[in-house]
């Protein structure tokens, strides 16, 4: 049990580092869309983290989140590594779900690299919801980088 509460502080920890960085994404940017869309992502994350220390606090709850179909956008796209304020719309929503793929990639290696099976089931499981934010930002990305499909 000590090593699943060090995972979720971890989790946790890197639920707020994201919170951080939408709700800065949402300031820095001068386009009303842009700014709603990373206050929205901001809240979510937000969310998370609550739920995150809602497991913390409850060590019997196992975690569950549905597992999103991966169609890899994020995998194909490059990033600018820095978030400015004249950024396109789709360059910081490309960051954003680099971000996301980043700790999905994370997770899935702890998750890979566990021998304990509650631990191993932990990290798959917050992968799986790093996941969920890796699909809705890439869902947003193919919506507006490739507008002219439309």
């Amino acid at each position: 049990m000590k090593n699943y509460k060090e995972i979720l502080k971890m989790a946790v920890g890197n639920e707020v580092e994201a919170f951080e960085f939408y709700r800065d994404a949402a300031a820095k940017m001068k386009d009303p869309a842009m700014k709603k869309t990373f206050q929205e992502l901001a809240d979510e994350e937000s969310g998370h983290k609550v739920l995150l220390e809602g497991f913390l606090s409850n060590e019997m709850k196992d975690m569950k989140f549905s597992d999103e179909k991966d169609y890899k956008v994020a995998e194909t796209v490059e990033a600018p590594q820095t978030l400015s304020t004249d950024m396109a719309f789709k360059d910081a929503i490309a960051l954003a779900m680099k971000k996301e793929q980043e700790a999905m990639e994370m997770y899935q290696q702890f998750a890979d690299a566990s021998e304990e099976a509650k631990q191993k089931e932990t990290f798959l499981e917050l992968a799986k919801m790093e996941k969920g934010h890796k699909v809705r930002l890439e869902s947003i990305y193919t919506d507006i980088a490739f507008i002219e499909v439309w």
